[in-house]
């Protein structure tokens, strides 16, 4: 699959909600769907406002994270950038957007981890220790990891699934997905973005944490980081090829900036510890 469309795909047909059955869960941010050939299609818009239009950069990051993931080799859901017109209260408007497919498999159905929890939690375990007696230990150590490296504000209980197949009895947990609220997305422009600091932490939504992306880390015990690739500053050129056209050259160098210094940060807190 491409993962970019730079040529402007007509998109008019679809219809934009904050409400949609799908592959993910329902937030605050436009989406739509579509059957195809190929199975269905989701797609999801960067911060949308009535008045101004397109604010956001939420779907560049998705592209930018995916990338990340995939370096890192940490399973995910895969995204698609596509550069599209497309109609919303009754306005046309070209924008950049990203798409993905269905996650689940045959025979499964999703739930909310929150939810998941509340009805499967032993007497005053903490959401932590459910994922760990659920096995799903090394998930959840990546998840603080990526989270942290892009300072993903919206970890919610919603934004981690469980995928239950009642036919073979199995429950896992989705690939990690929904990574838009993440880097500079508050910053409209490039001067507000030279007053941030790509070290800040900045409060965030963590189900199974606090609202510190760094304490999060420090749930990790010593010795058991999770295992995976390596971050290399050559890797930039990967992560960002291409997304000049969608936003600033200024934008993806500091967002570049932030994922390095943060990975710098976090090799000396795992060989510290």
């Amino acid at each position: 699959m491409e993962q970019i469309i730079r040529t402007p795909q007509d998109l008019t047909y679809l219809s934009w909600s904050k409400i949609r059955n799908s592959s993910g869960t329902a937030g605050s941010f436009l989406k739509s769907q579509e059957d195809t050939a190929g199975g269905r299609v989701y797609y999801k818009l960067s911060d949308y406002d009535p008045y101004h239009g397109i604010i956001g950069h939420e779907s560049v990051n998705e592209i930018i994270v995916d990338r990340l993931l995939t370096l890192l080799d940490i399973p995910h859901l895969s995204y698609q950038l596509i550069h599209a017109d497309i109609i919303v209260d009754q306005k046309p408007i070209r924008t950049w957007l990203c798409s993905s497919l269905n996650f689940r498999e045959r025979g499964e159905r999703k739930e909310a981890l929150d939810s998941y929890y509340d009805s499967h939690k032993l007497a005053g375990e903490s959401p932590l220790a459910f994922c760990i007696r659920n096995g799903w230990t090394e998930y959840i150590y990546r998840m603080l990891l990526v989270d942290y490296l892009i300072l993903n504000r919206d970890k919610h209980g919603a934004n981690i699934e469980v995928l239950i197949n009642r036919y073979r009895k199995t429950v896992r947990l989705a690939p990690l997905f929904d990574h838009g609220v993440s880097f500079y997305c508050r910053t409209p422009d490039d001067a507000a973005l030279a007053q941030e600091d790509p070290m800040a932490d900045k409060p965030v939504q963590c189900f199974v944490g606090s609202r510190s992306a760094w304490d999060n880390l420090h749930l990790i015990p010593p010795g058991q980081f999770p295992v995976v690739h390596s971050l290399r500053e050559a890797d930039r050129a990967v992560l960002l090829d291409g997304l000049d056209d969608a936003v600033s050259s200024y934008r993806l160098d500091r967002t570049w900036e932030m994922i390095w210094r943060r990975w710098q940060a976090y090799e000396t807190l795992r060989n510290q510890r």
